[in-house]
């Protein structure tokens, strides 16, 4: 059964579902009642079920995701396909009655430790279910580091898609993470990349747009 969450932080970025801007009426910051959601479906090498959780803020504007297995390594220990690992996070969202929502931006936090001559990326891509999914955004890293990483993805104000009102469509966050080798030694040193919460702070939060649906005519 889907899990339900209550409380916690928040959703961000893009999707395709065009809302006519005559069709809805002033944003707002927050609607009077809670949002919910629950976790549909989680699929991917680097979220097997029970392995990623989420939680939405108490004022409604972001939702958090927390990973406990997302990694992605080469080198010494690990396997051919250790390389690349993704998730697909399908979320059941419950919106206040009368509101719409829409993702502003992503925040996506991780550790990475790369040697000299390897790289990695962290991808995302977005969408409501019936709908197409958008370019993932990519960010590189390059080795030699050994710290913690953090990446953004924003949407432009002017390019920001709302969920359909009176509509209750799922929300799909596609993620990856990507190691190469590339010119360091995979037969004497590791490099990885982890997206987790092994530490209790390393997470990706989601940030959300509100707006109030337009009254339904008598």
């Amino acid at each position: 059964m889907p899990r339900l969450l209550f409380a916690g932080a928040a959703i961000a970025a893009l999707c395709a579902t065009t809302l006519s801007t005559q069709s809805a009426s002033a944003e707002i910051t927050e609607p009077p009642d809670k949002m919910q959601i629950e976790i549909a479906t989680v699929n991917g090498s680097g979220c097997r079920p029970g392995s990623a959780a989420v939680a939405v803020s108490p004022d409604n504007t972001a939702f958090t995701v927390t990973y406990s297995e997302y990694l992605a390594q080469v080198g010494v220990g690990s396997k051919p396909t250790d390389f690349r690992k993704n998730c697909q996070l399908n979320l059941i969202v419950h919106v206040p009655q009368g509101f719409t929502y829409a993702i502003a931006s992503a925040d996506y936090r991780g550790f990475a430790h790369l040697e000299r001559g390897a790289s990695a990326v962290q991808k995302a891509s977005y969408y409501f279910q019936g709908s197409a999914e958008t370019t993932p955004v990519s960010h590189p890293f390059q080795g030699p580091r050994s710290d913690n990483w953090q990446a953004t993805d924003v949407t432009d104000i002017g390019t920001i898609v709302w969920a359909p009102c009176g509509e209750r469509r799922n929300f799909n966050i596609n993620t990856e993470l990507r190691v190469s080798a590339g010119t360091s030694d995979p037969t004497t040193t590791t490099s990885f990349m982890t997206m987790d919460s092994t530490d209790g702070d390393i997470n990706t939060v989601y940030r959300l747009k509100w707006k109030e649906c337009p009254a339904k005519k008598p």
